[in-house]
């Protein structure tokens, strides 16, 4: 089964959530509670006036509080229907966002602008089924001295089974080499419940995620591992910043990880 399959399985199952995120998210701007993960918002420092490209950006909600940091940002996700409620929240959040709906991989046949900064985070690599070609797209659409930044969930972590992490066991789970999609018949859960709908996932190891950046000429200058994640990441215990992690296992282990890549000046 060629990659095309699994990615349209994974639009699909995306776009069953839309609807439920985009009302999730107009609440939070309504209240004005929009926040953005604390050791991306820390990592990323001051974007004021900087030129961003969000990739894998659902329904826009972080694309939005970035653009109300000051970022001239563009937002960029396969789901159709993620970008329109993108737009309508970017619309009632009275800011000024452009949004795209395209494959990651195919994105160049659209769009050929370049960026200071390129960002993806939080559960996002697993559905990109070839990282090289991601690399090339990234360094393609990044000025010169440009940086891409990823915070995502650490590979290590991935191979565990998720339901004994909660009781504080590691069996592994999920063969950390194997490239082949994990299949799940549920999506969803962190801003919505989850539906039943199939999707893949794919495991990179650090070797992947490392060679789709090098091989196109990006070089690292920035990584660092974090014990503690958004809630969704991993982790069922939250601690006063809302981060999440698991009691018997904290300080222990990574989470999740975060790096920066530079494409030469």
């Amino acid at each position: 089964m060629d990659n095309n399959h699994y990615i349209d399985a994974n639009k699909k199952a995306w776009a069953t959530l839309a609807q439920a995120h985009y009302k999730h998210y107009q609440k939070l701007i309504a209240n004005n509670a929009l926040t953005l993960n604390p050791i991306v918002a820390s990592e990323l420092g001051d974007i004021k006036g900087k030129k961003v490209l969000h990739l894998q950006c659902n329904t826009g909600a972080d694309t939005i509080y970035l653009a109300q940091k000051g970022a001239q940002i563009t937002g960029v996700d396969i789901v159709e229907e993620n970008i329109e409620c993108a737009k309508k929240l970017a619309k009632s959040a009275n800011v000024d966002v452009r949004f795209i709906a395209s494959d990651i991989l195919k994105l160049l046949k659209v769009h050929q602008e370049q960026y200071d900064l390129i960002i993806t985070t939080d559960g996002v690599l697993g559905w990109i089924p070839d990282l090289t070609k991601w690399g090339e797209v990234v360094s393609t659409l990044l000025k010169p001295g440009g940086l891409v930044y990823i915070h995502d969930g650490h590979p290590f972590m991935l191979v565990f089974d998720e339901a004994a992490l909660d009781q504080g066991k590691l069996n592994i789970k999920y063969p950390y080499f194997d490239l082949t999609p994990d299949e799940d018949e549920q999506i969803g859960g962190y801003a919505s419940s989850s539906q039943k709908a199939t999707n893949y996932y794919w495991g990179h190891s650090f070797e992947t995620i490392f060679e789709g950046l090098l091989r196109n000429k990006l070089n690292l200058v920035y990584f660092k591992e974090h014990p503690r994640c958004v809630p969704g990441m991993g982790g069922s215990t939250k601690d006063n910043n809302g981060l999440s992690y698991y009691p018997e296992l904290d300080g222990k282990l990574p989470l999740v990880f975060s790096l920066k890549a530079q494409k030469p000046k």
